[in-house]
């Protein structure tokens, strides 16, 4: 029986003003899917690392089975597979966990199968995963997991996404303090409408951050990482969020916001060196404030989910 694996990365979902449109991607940082063929139909969840046991091993409620069920669903077929995951990513973490569990998952689907589908055909498939883990079928983690750099969801219906450029030198650095944020506590506080004024700002700002990507203009895309929809209502639940964002910009930030739905935080700058010293500005606040985090930064990564040598 033919065994395959594959990997998809943790995202930045949200980028402070592209709530639910704009995601990007991390480079090294994600989650593996082996899968292998069975005799008899039907998906089995055979093994789960990483989670604490905290994920279901119900294929009608793992993000990977549903992701796989739903591509089989649209081939007609029941082909048999046992899924094997290997979590990377913290849960309730913001960085898209259950995004790359599904995604990982489609890409190795897909390569077992034969590659029926090209790669952002898969991303519907993902997105029915993503409402089975919260409730919504939102495309800002999935789409960068699975096609890579920036992506903006134009539309959703019918669903219309965008691969962004990503100028050479800009990284993230990305801080997770230790605690779990849920998604649903994340969402509920945000408002139901929103005024005139705030949708202008909210929709320069979207603006200005595509145009400061594809001009690699720096202060412009310093400029536009600002969020006037959710951030104010849910960083209030973050500890040390504004303590963070006052120190990381002080030594060259371009801009701080929530990664998803938080806890973590993210940081876009120029260059490597920068990201570093960014990283060890937020360290230092974190730790006066009595507060364990995981630092992280990297390039932003332009391949999205790939499949694995087994």
């Amino acid at each position: 029986m033919r065994s395959v694996q594959a990997f998809a990365p943790a995202t930045v979902a949200n980028v402070s003003c592209g709530f639910d449109i704009l995601g990007f991607a991390i480079e090294g940082m994600g989650d593996r899917v082996t899968l292998k063929e069975k005799d008899h139909p039907g998906l089995v969840v055979t093994s789960i690392q990483g989670d604490g046991g905290k994920l279901p091993k119900d294929p009608l409620k793992n993000t990977c089975s549903v992701a796989i069920q739903a591509l089989l669903d649209e081939l007609g077929t029941d082909v048999g597979m046992e899924i094997f995951l290997e979590k990377g990513l913290p849960l309730g973490s913001g960085m898209g966990s259950s995004a790359a569990s599904a995604v990982a998952a489609l890409v190795a689907a897909n390569e077992l199968l034969g590659n029926p589908f090209q790669k952002k055909d898969l991303l519907p498939f993902a997105m029915a995963a993503e409402k089975a883990a919260c409730g919504a079928g939102h495309a800002d983690n999935v789409g960068p997991s699975l096609l890579g750099g920036f992506v903006l969801i134009r539309d959703y219906h019918p669903l219309d996404v965008i691969k962004l450029h990503v100028p050479k030198d800009l990284y993230c650095t990305l801080l997770h303090p230790h605690f779990e944020l849920k998604t649903a506590d994340s969402r509920s506080v945000l408002r139901e409408s929103i005024p005139l004024k705030h949708a202008t700002i909210q929709s320069g700002n979207v603006a200005g951050l595509v145009a400061g990507l594809y001009e690699e203009d720096y202060e412009l895309i310093s400029r536009s990482l600002k969020d006037v929809i959710a951030e104010p209502y849910r960083a209030v639940l973050i500890p040390g969020f504004y303590e963070v964002r006052e120190a990381v910009k002080e030594v060259g930030a371009l801009g701080v916001g929530i990664s998803g739905s938080g806890p973590t935080l993210f940081c876009l700058s120029k260059g490597k060196e920068k990201a570093a010293q960014i990283a060890e500005s937020a360290k230092k606040v974190y730790q006066s404030l009595g507060l364990g985090v995981d630092v992280y930064f990297s390039a932003i990564n332009t391949q999205g989910g790939y499949m694995l040598e087994n």
